[in-house]
């Protein structure tokens, strides 16, 4: 889950084309729908819960419209079994324990609320939550404010844009789902999958970014454990220009294809497939 925080959003990006431009320059390429769900979320100022497969962009569309707001992301990475206090913060044990010493060595007397400060407090990054973390999380969708129980209750004194990301490895409650706007991210084309290839990875020709996106998506028919996703078209275009490669062949993917394929049972899969029918030289 990410958050970004801005002023008044409203002359900031007075409608979808605006946010969308403002992505573009990011070098995210949203499409219209994310664009116009993004949109939602930062002028209704109302949470927004990204679903898709790994790899489809879901925490990058975070990161840049935090790049677009020109703010911070602070971004909670979820686990199983994470609790509010792991999620929001930790005490620095060892340093409070280090007070305790140094005050009893100095007679000094040390007070709760002097364990308890912020100089005390460490932001712990997040990315899955089992269903009981999800109660917790109300509390900040609905009202932008957290409660540490040292501390008291800490309010946005500007409401953040959250941004909830999930692979929906689980269904998530529907009390969830009602405090947020809703967008499916799924596998772009191979044109747009090309296009995002040739902004971050210049060196590419048009040519091998274009086999790359259509590769990516054969591999991803051939029902792998680990489809291969947007970053891992980045990472083999990246790699094939490392090699020098103008166009893909067999013998490149062969090559490279341990940036693509990150399962020895996924390899044999594609291995027996044929590499010249995943680069569609058969």
């Amino acid at each position: 889950m990410s958050s970004v925080v801005s002023a008044d959003l409203g002359e900031w990006f007075p409608d979808v084309a605006a946010l969308s431009a403002a992505l573009d320059k990011t070098d995210y390429l949203a499409g219209d729908q994310l664009s116009a769900a993004l949109f939602l979320a930062v002028r209704m100022g109302q949470p927004i819960l990204l679903e898709g497969e790994p790899g489809v962009g879901k925490t990058e569309a975070a990161k840049a419209l935090a790049t677009a707001l020109d703010t911070v992301l602070v971004r909670l990475q979820c686990y199983e079994g994470i609790a509010a206090a792991e999620a929001l913060y930790e005490w620095n044990y060892p340093k409070q324990l280090l007070a305790i010493r140094l005050a009893e060595a100095t007679h000094e007397q040390l007070r709760e609320t002097d364990l308890f400060r912020e100089e005390f407090l460490l932001i712990d990054e997040v990315d899955r939550a089992d269903d009981e973390f999800e109660a917790f999380l109300f509390e900040m969708l609905a009202e932008s404010s957290v409660t540490i129980p040292e501390l008291g209750t800490r309010r946005a004194v500007v409401p953040p844009v959250v941004i909830l990301t999930s692979n929906r490895t689980r269904d998530l409650h529907d009390a969830l789902k009602r405090r947020c706007l809703y967008h499916w991210i799924g596998y772009p084309d191979p044109v747009r999958v090309a296009q995002i290839i040739r902004r971050r990875v210049p060196a590419t020709s048009s040519e091998l970014a274009g086999e790359v996106a259509v590769a990516i998506s054969r591999l991803r028919a051939l029902g792998l454990t680990k489809p291969p996703g947007i970053s891992e078209a980045i990472t083999w275009a990246g790699a094939l220009t490392v090699f020098g490669a103008s166009a893909l062949s067999p013998e490149a993917a062969g090559q490279t294809m341990s940036v693509v394929v990150k399962y020895p049972e996924d390899e044999q899969t594609v291995r027996e497939a044929g590499l010249a029918s995943v680069v569609g030289h058969d």
